[in-house]
């Protein structure tokens, strides 16, 4: 095979950057912008967008009936590099939350998993009790499970499907079938689990249930091809998983569930990458 047929990386990734960083991704941390955060009155601020990480927190406020302020971070002007949200997350990722019931000793809140299950305690709701140690284990082995595995090879997924650049003609076919087919083994991993259940963790629905199912909506109504408009539910034929289609069908529709769903909408069609 000749060199031109194999990729070379250069001595440094930095040889690789752009001339100019025009979108998101650079590779420091830190504000880029001098500007604080709003503050509603309520004693929780949610500070979010309608990614399906930021509705997963949305959606469990929604549930839990309580009042809260939501502010929308629109991560396609860099709203999340503004030095207020960098103080709340250092990691300048969305969604981030403030518990402001001690006004003298705010709380910030960051990582959907944590969020969820700061909320799930708090409020005593959709979360096994502290002292269930089986349970509590059960949840923590799946939340896991989702951070590490369904949440981010659904994003990556949905990266090179829906929204890379469309000139990338093989690195879109290499990271289509690289995590389109790692998607479709964590499906099946969730589908035989609950093969008799109702829920994740059997009869009751907890944040487990709400953490999963926005990138398992995201899938099935959101990714879409722009050239072929064949859906991510089509191309990865998710009517298979006959399991986690009645599942997702059961929490679509709760009312608190669609009502999360609309919270901090993009009002954007497609992102800078």
């Amino acid at each position: 095979m000749s060199q031109e047929n194999v990729f070379t990386p250069p001595a440094k990734i930095e040889e690789m950057y752009p001339k100019e960083f025009v979108g998101m991704n650079r590779p420091t941390a830190g504000a880029r912008e001098q500007k604080e955060l709003p503050v509603g009155k309520e004693d929780i601020q949610l500070y979010s967008l309608a990614t399906p990480n930021g509705q997963k927190v949305s959606i469990l406020l929604e549930e839990l009936g309580v009042a809260y302020d939501a502010h929308r971070i629109s991560i396609n002007e860099g709203e999340q590099f503004f030095s207020g949200f960098v103080d709340v997350n250092p990691n300048s990722k969305i969604p981030a939350l403030v518990d402001r019931s001690n006004p003298d000793e705010p709380i910030n809140v960051f990582e959907s998993g944590n969020i969820l299950m700061y909320l799930a305690d708090k409020y005593g709701k959709f979360v096994p009790a502290k002292d269930d140690v089986r349970k509590r284990t059960e949840l923590g082995n799946w939340l896991m499970w989702h951070m590490a595995g369904q949440g981010p090879m659904t994003g990556n997924f949905g990266h090179f499907y829906s929204y890379a650049p469309e000139t990338e003609i093989e690195a879109r076919t290499y990271g289509v079938r690289r995590y389109g087919m790692e998607v479709q083994r964590l499906m099946s991993v969730l589908d035989k689990h609950l093969e008799g259940k109702q829920y994740i963790l059997g009869d009751d629905y907890t944040v487990i249930d709400i953490a999963c199912f926005p990138w398992w909506n995201w899938v099935c109504n959101k990714y879409t091809n722009s050239e072929t408009k064949i859906t991510g539910k089509d191309f990865l034929s998710t009517n298979q998983y006959k399991n986690l289609t009645a599942w997702g069908e059961r929490i679509a529709a709760r009312p608190a569930v669609q009502k999360g769903l609309l919270v901090c909408p993009f009002g954007v069609t497609k992102l800078k990458l």
